[in-house]
């Protein structure tokens, strides 16, 4: 042990050992905050991953915060690196390609065991300061460069904001992706690439779709008006900060009461969070039934569906839980929320699927595609401010249009 304390202050600090036991600590932290979240990893739990005790991770990493920290910056690195080989390619089209192909093969080297899995970022904006301001400065050029996938300057701020739901869109997706790439062997990876692709190069839009929805009618609410009140504070908190930054006594100040009146309405933090899924749940679910329920076809519902919940997203009314929460959730409970997601996927799934057997929705994988949607009505959060920058029916029609029509689709321009 004090021949690694020599290495890490002294010359030999960039030898191999050195990096080498340096990187399986941050794959194995990177592997814990994504099962617990960054404040519920801890050097006990990692140094029992790596087989080495709790002070010989403090060789490498002083504070559980300098090894989140670290955590965040290799993922970060990971996408600009990505994002900087694929803008090498020349057309937007194939630099897009070429990011989604690096993700699948990335994902596939983790099922082989070659690699293990980056540090999430949901809870990234949970980090204190000074570590919030360098973390949020990196993820702002990872966000720049995917942008700049569809050219470096464009002509128009319609343009700059139609680049950027498309830049939101395609890395929430790949940050997607691990949560349903599992029910897929190996060797259909391929395939599972070709079709995301086929998705984000042409829509599920047929080539005359209008785009025309009708923003629906829902009054989810909860029988104690106080509860909804928690509830709706608890969710856009979680969204902003992640499950452990979201304390308690954060959502308790937000609505001017104690932390007693939290518990007169809830058991638990857990409580709290299972909770507000399942008001999302239910949201969710009741605009799919709205929607399947309208007269129309399933293009004019489905639209109809995807509108509505963005309408949601961008308003704040009543924003649904982001799927980063989940880190924060017991094993089991959090696989219960995940299947509850996957039933609301497929709902998606049979929504397009009976669209394309009437002939109103392109040919698509309805399985794949359904997963896009997901992501779509799951990121939307995080662009409130870019949607209010603009009318609200334009800003639902610009970002639904990335899934709707295609990431390189001329009448996305136009709407």
């Amino acid at each position: 042990m004090g021949q690694e304390q020599t290495t890490e202050n002294g010359d030999n600090a960039g030898t191999k050992r050195f990096q080498a036991k340096r990187n399986a600590i941050l794959a194995a932290a990177s592997e814990a905050i994504n099962e617990q979240s960054a404040k519920g990893m801890t050097f006990a739990d990692v140094a029992r991953r790596v087989g080495l005790n709790t002070t010989s991770v403090t060789y490498y990493f002083k504070r559980k915060e300098d090894l989140a920290q670290a955590c965040f910056e290799h993922t970060l690195e990971t996408l600009q690196e990505m994002l900087d080989d694929s803008l090498a390619r020349p057309t937007p089209e194939e630099r897009v390609a070429h990011y989604v192909g690096l993700n699948i093969e990335r994902y596939a080297r983790i099922r082989g065991k070659e690699e293990r899995a980056l540090a999430t970022l949901g809870d990234l904006r949970a980090m204190e300061e000074p570590m919030l301001g360098r973390l949020m400065a990196g993820w702002r050029d990872v966000f720049r460069k995917a942008r700049s996938l569809w050219g470096a300057e464009p002509r128009s701020r319609q343009l700059k904001d139609l680049y950027g739901a498309r830049a939101h869109v395609l890395l929430e997706n790949t940050f997607w992706v691990p949560a349903w790439l599992e029910r897929y062997d190996l060797d259909q990876f391929d395939r599972v690439q070709a079709r995301m692709m086929d998705l984000f190069r042409h829509g599920f839009a047929t080539p005359d779709a209008r785009w025309a929805p009708t923003v629906l009618p829902i009054a989810h609410e909860e029988a104690e008006p106080g509860r909804e009140a928690f509830l709706r504070a608890a969710t856009r908190l979680t969204n902003e900060l992640g499950y452990r930054g979201a304390s308690v006594q954060r959502i308790a100040s937000e609505l001017n009461v104690t932390k007693g009146s939290f518990y007169h309405h809830l058991d638990a933090k857990d409580d709290l969070v299972i909770q507000c899924f399942r008001r999302s749940f239910d949201t969710i679910i009741e605009t799919q039934q709205e929607g399947a329920a309208m007269h129309g076809t399933w293009w004019d519902r489905l639209t109809s569906v995807i509108a509505t919940l963005l309408d949601v997203q961008f308003s704040e009314r009543a924003p649904l839980l982001r799927t980063t929460a989940l880190n924060g959730l017991p094993r089991q409970v959090r696989q219960a929320m995940i299947d509850q997601s996957n039933r609301i996927a497929g709902r998606y799934a049979g929504m397009l699927s009976d669209g394309i057997a009437e002939g109103s929705i392109r040919a698509v994988d309805p399985l794949i595609t359904s997963q896009s949607l997901m992501a779509l009505q799951n990121a939307a959060f995080d662009m409130r401010k870019w949607a209010s920058t603009m009318p609200p029916d334009r800003a639902i029609a610009m970002y639904a249009s990335t899934i709707v029509f295609g990431l390189f689709d001329d009448r996305a321009a136009r709407v």
